[in-house]
């Protein structure tokens, strides 16, 4: 029997608030989410969101740089709803799929030269431990080093590897074992006590030399873990003497060399990848965030040499690598090829870079600009040269009342990171370094 079903007249939905979206939303999750913003958002297109009450946004957060394409790519939704017409979940385990293999084929098309076989998982901080896995198993070695400021997940064997801030551990040890920090080469306020970068890498790889002298013994060390351009801990570009060095003094010892590209991949820098920009070529890299522009999923990559001695079983998954993330990776990557935009956010990051050191200039709060591509933090000071994690806070309200979102981060939240999309509109730079100028000037 043929069943048709009428059209339900629908009462129109009442209108709600952010305060009660957040009332709402406060009864049923942990108070353990810290919210950048009081947006309850209601839908996206590019680089907008608009709220519950209808209020626009232009958005700098780019879901914390995992919408490098903007809001709802066309051909991303397109990739996404064509897949789910034809399966949403195999299991990679189980069964061998299409998206999965053209994703790995057309990651291997934009990787740095030798990186060509992959891993895949949901989330970075996943692929972070999967990287590290696979370099304790591959060389039989205990010791993985990190970076102090580094940011690399908030699971337990991630956040081993994390110190951008104390307050992420607190109450949690014990943490992985074998992990050693050592200094990022972070010159503005250098460890290692030079200011310019070329004495201050020297100085840093000095530090990490000393390290393997007296309490680190390089041959029981599996891995160097870093980001070639620091995350959450301050959107700090090292200089490129210290990757070139470590790269370097890593292959010396035998130590496999692992890039956390988690933030800075898929054209953030003005390249694919950081590892591209500097010159410098790791055996390991991390990668997700916007590796699907939106939908969860990353990867760690590495040679087939490497790969191929990570037996079946090492490692596994039951999610990673889904149809539908894996269909928006490879509409995500092709867009990224076929519109040349790594070159238009290196364009457009040189613009608003040189547009951040103009208003340096005019407004002493602004101690330190600095970013690649479409990834620019400018970190602001008090009187005496500290970091001035209110005045930060303070800015991104003001710009939060007027439209604009803005994310912080740094280890007292002194710097402002501007996340765009690479395919944000020159005149919404303008915008955004008009309403910063505004701000300042107001709060001084």
């Amino acid at each position: 029997m043929k069943v048709t079903l009428r059209a339900e007249k629908r009462t129109p939905q009442p209108k709600i608030t952010n305060a009660q979206m957040l009332e709402r939303y406060q009864q049923v999750f942990t108070p353990a989410y810290d919210h950048s913003t009081s947006i309850a958002a209601a839908r996206a297109l590019g680089n907008r969101v608009w709220d519950v009450e209808g209020k626009e946004y232009l958005d700098l957060a780019s879901g914390i740089a995992v919408n490098n394409l903007g809001h709802n790519y066309p051909r991303v939704v397109a990739a996404i709803q064509e897949q789910l017409a034809s399966g949403i979940h195999f299991g990679p385990s189980v069964m061998l799929y299409e998206a999965n293999i053209r994703l790995a084929e057309k990651l291997g098309e934009i990787t740095p030269l030798g990186i060509d076989m992959f891993f895949f998982s949901n989330s970075g901080a996943e692929a972070v431990e999967g990287a590290v896995k696979l370099a304790r198993y591959v060389t039989g070695r205990p010791l993985v080093i990190a970076y102090r400021g580094g940011f690399h997940g908030r699971t337990l064997g991630a956040l081993s590897l994390t110190s951008s801030k104390a307050k992420f551990r607190r109450h949690l040890e014990p943490l992985l074992g074998g992990v050693r920090f050592v200094n990022y080469p972070y010159y503005y306020r250098s460890p290692c006590g030079q200011k310019d970068p070329e004495s201050c890498a020297l100085g840093c790889l000095a530090d990490l030399a000393r390290a393997f002298e007296h309490d680190t013994p390089p041959d029981e060390v599996a891995a160097v873990l870093i980001e070639p351009v620091l995350g959450e801990g301050g959107y700090v570009v090292p200089p490129k003497r210290y990757l070139e060095g470590l790269r370097e003094l890593t292959a010396q010892h035998g130590i496999l060399l692992i890039f956390d590209e988690v933030q800075t991949g898929f054209g953030r820098t003005g390249d694919y990848f950081a590892a591209q920009r500097f010159g410098v070529t790791p055996d390991i890299m991390v990668l997700a965030k916007g590796i699907a522009n939106g939908l969860p999923l990353s990867a760690v990559a590495s040679s087939k040499d490497l790969m191929s001695r990570w037996p079946a079983g090492a490692h596994g998954t039951t999610f990673g690598g889904n149809p539908l993330s894996c269909a928006a990776g490879i509409a995500t990557i092709s867009v990224l090829q076929e519109e040349n935009l790594c070159r238009r956010a290196g364009d457009l990051g040189e613009y608003f870079l040189g547009g951040l050191k103009e208003l340096q200039k005019k407004h002493p709060a602004m101690g330190d600009v600095r970013g690649l591509g479409l990834m620019i933090g400018a970190e602001f000071v008090d009187r005496q040269g500290q970091p001035n994690g209110e005045l930060v806070k303070q800015i991104r309200q003001y710009c939060l009342e007027r439209g604009l979102i803005l994310l912080a981060c740094g280890s007292h939240y002194e710097v402002i990171r501007f996340i765009a999309p690479l395919t944000i509109a020159q005149e919404d730079l303008d915008f955004v370094l008009g309403l910063l100028d505004e701000a300042l000037t107001a709060l001084a």
